[in-house]
Formats: structure tokens, sequence, C-alpha cells
């Protein structure tokens, strides 16, 4: 018997977009770079060695996420109390839509997700350094 889902990817993305603000890839550019604007990499650190990085950004696995975030929390980072506006981005749009309606559900703010991702980032030809593996 399959699992029955109480509530689908489907809708909870559609929560987050009706309750997330949406930066188009022009608006995310035209911030880029200003010292109140902190842009959070959701993706995955394999992900950023393929494909690159954009420069300042900060990666957050979204397994972390939360516990970085809450300042009670042992693996609270300091980057996310210094009251900047958060840009959360991944590879297309959808786990930043998700990961920055939890942030704001735990009272960051303010915070936006980039509509199209890194990918549309790219496209756009704005920007990417290349990262490689730490060893």
């Amino acid at each position: 018997m399959p699992l029955e889902i109480k509530k689908g990817i489907k809708q909870m993305l559609d929560e987050a977009m009706a309750q997330v603000e949406t930066w188009s890839i022009d608006q995310a550019k035209a911030a880029h770079g200003k010292p109140d604007v902190t842009f959070v990499d959701l993706r995955d650190p394999r992900e950023i060695w393929r494909e690159g990085a954009v420069p300042g950004a900060v990666n957050v696995t979204r397994g972390m996420l939360e516990f970085w975030i809450d300042p009670a929390s042992p693996y609270a980072k300091d980057y996310f109390q210094n009251g900047n506006r958060f840009v959360f981005f991944c590879a297309g749009g959808m786990r930043s839509a998700l990961a920055a309606k939890t942030a704001q559900d735990m009272g960051l703010t303010p915070v936006c997700h980039i509509e199209g991702g890194f990918g549309a980032w790219k496209k756009a030809g704005y920007p990417v350094e290349k990262v490689e593996p730490k060893k």
C-alpha cells in the first residue's frame, strides 16, 4: 500500500510561493554585492563544484538550514543574526521557495528567493566563480 501523503510537494510549493517574496533574476543581480544582502546557496556542495557559485554567497545545505538559523542551536551561524536581507536560491527555485518559507516561519526576515535559481543566474550571464572541493 503506497504512503498516503497529507500534503504533497505541489501544495507545499504553492503555499511557499504564496507566502514568500520571489525576486526576478534581475532584482537579484541588482542586490548582489550590497553589504546588507546575504545570498544563501542551498545547493549540495557537489552541485556547486560542478556548476560554480554566485560570488560571495554562503552555502547552507538544506538539511542544516534550521539549525544554522536558530540562535539557540549549537550550530547557529552568526551571518543569520546580522539583520540582512536573505536571498535564497537553489538550482531551479523549488528548494529555495521551501527554504525561504521555513526561514520566514522561523522569524528570519526579510527573506526572498530567486525565481529560476542558479540556473537562471548562469543563463543570464551573471558572475559565476569556480569552487573546488576542499581537501
